[in-house]
């Protein structure tokens, strides 16, 4: 079954966020928040400007935070209305930082993600995570060091 043009633009968003917070790009990232929360469930940041602060804690080396996410399990829903969407994943986090801290699973957790259509725009409205296995976060996260 072939992919409606929403759905084609959900996956594209969704891929978007993983490539933007693994290329560094804190400004991208922050803005697919604009209109928007993320963050671990029962602590979110709401628009660009808090979640660029939450970024602030992660740690990065020349520019990147050398992690890949990976997300599986995708399962995107486009309400009857067309204007609204919802989507559910899996997220794998691995990092790898040269020298002293090899290649890793650091985060899996759970996506539950809601977005709205806006001048034929989708955007998020939430993407709420769930840690399931939390790993050595001591070379991503300030805070956790």
């Amino acid at each position: 079954m072939a992919l409606s043009s929403d759905e084609m633009a959900l996956h594209q968003l969704l891929c978007q966020y993983c490539d933007l917070i693994d290329s560094g790009d804190v400004k991208g990232f922050s803005n697919l928040f604009a209109k928007g929360a993320w963050g671990i469930v029962g602590d979110m940041a709401s628009g660009a400007d808090e979640v660029a602060d939450v970024l602030q804690n992660v740690l990065m080396y020349d520019g990147v935070p050398n992690t890949r996410h990976l997300s599986s399990n995708v399962c995107v829903v486009v309400d009857q209305s067309g204007q609204s969407a919802t989507a559910t994943s899996c997220i794998t986090v691995m990092q790898h930082v040269p020298g002293d801290f090899p290649l890793q699973a650091i985060f899996i957790g759970s996506y539950r993600d809601v977005f709205a259509k806006e001048a034929g725009e989708w955007h998020f409205v939430e993407r709420a995570i769930t840690p399931d296995l939390v790993g050595d976060m001591s070379r991503h996260r300030a805070d956790m060091a």
